[in-house]
């Protein structure tokens, strides 16, 4: 990794992004510390637009950014420290793995020798040593996102940012790729990631941001995070031809602060009082009601019902 800098921090001061009309991100104020940080959105949240901001990619309407004290007016400064790994793919037709990586090396100014060396090194830490030769358009679509990976990490930069970068990832490969973050953030380097599933980040973040609308809402350390979000029951999905029904028994037992009727009035998303109380009501109410239930278990935690509770939260 490149060596430290006197400014640790990825700054951006009053930055807005507008493509024509449209707001990407507006009037952000913030420092991002070393370490693993999480940008988490819906999508049009403005994580993207964020993300391309910081990596040089576009430039900002209004305000300014700086990378470790280094401007992306200063490219050789400032592009040497960014590795960047997009949400989407496309790579040069007939290329193999190793010889794309290693054209981009050679782009960036390494020598052969240690375009080679930096290279083969990338592709052995992401798994595909035996895959080095292989062209990329055979590659599977996990080994494609290990590619995109690989080309982030090849130059050993000091700032990773990482779009959506565990799409397409088996179990294992995900769990490599989540040590190889941590071990980046641990060293000291900035690892940006975004994703818009909480329980991903929460597995490898120090710190979450939160975007809304191309602003920030909220952000601090997991410690932090995770007891606010603690105070907020894992939802819970319930799919049953007498939803509404379920709904009203519920509520009139007092064991729900909020249910959500889906529009074919068959699906149900509740959050509860009492995790352990809920669960021997609903089934009592099951048996005694014959109720035929289709499904029955946790919801899925996006980032867009953690801020819905963010937001309610912060506008009482």
């Amino acid at each position: 990794m490149n060596g430290a800098a006197a400014d640790r921090h990825i700054r951006l001061d009053g930055v807005s992004k507008f493509y024509g009309d449209v707001l990407g991100v507006n009037r952000i104020d913030v420092a991002f510390e070393p370490g693993v940080t999480g940008l988490v959105g819906p999508n049009g949240a403005g994580k993207s637009t964020l993300m391309h901001l910081i990596a040089g990619l576009t430039r900002p309407s209004h305000g300014e950014i700086s990378v470790l004290d280094a401007k992306a007016t200063d490219h050789e400064r400032f592009y040497a420290r960014i590795g960047y790994c997009p949400q989407h793919d496309g790579f040069p037709a007939a290329m193999t793995g190793r010889a794309f990586l290693v054209g981009f090396m050679r782009l960036r100014g390494f020598a052969a020798r240690q375009a080679d060396a930096l290279a083969d090194d990338a592709l052995q830490r992401l798994g595909l040593g035996d895959a080095a030769e292989r062209r990329i358009d055979a590659y599977s679509k996990g080994m494609r996102q290990r590619i995109k990976l690989a080309w982030a990490v090849c130059h050993q930069p000091s700032v990773l940012i990482l779009d959506e970068p565990l799409n397409g990832l088996d179990p294992q490969a995900r769990a490599e790729a989540i040590a190889l973050f941590r071990e980046y953030g641990a060293a000291g380097a900035h690892v940006l990631i975004s994703s818009h599933i909480l329980h991903e980040l929460n597995a490898v973040c120090d710190r979450l941001t939160f975007l809304h609308d191309g602003a920030i809402v909220a952000d601090g350390d997991m410690t932090g995070l995770d007891e606010r979000l603690a105070e907020q029951s894992a939802p819970v999905l319930i799919r049953a031809a007498s939803a509404a029904d379920i709904a009203a028994a519920l509520f009139e037992q007092g064991h729900l602060l909020q249910a959500e009727l889906h529009e074919d009035q068959r699906g149900l998303t509740v959050r509860v009082t009492d995790a352990d109380a809920f669960h021997l009501a609903f089934n009592d109410l099951v048996v005694r009601e014959g109720w035929r239930i289709e499904a029955f278990g946790p919801a899925d935690e996006t980032a867009r019902a953690a801020y819905r509770h963010w937001l309610t939260d912060d506008a009482q």
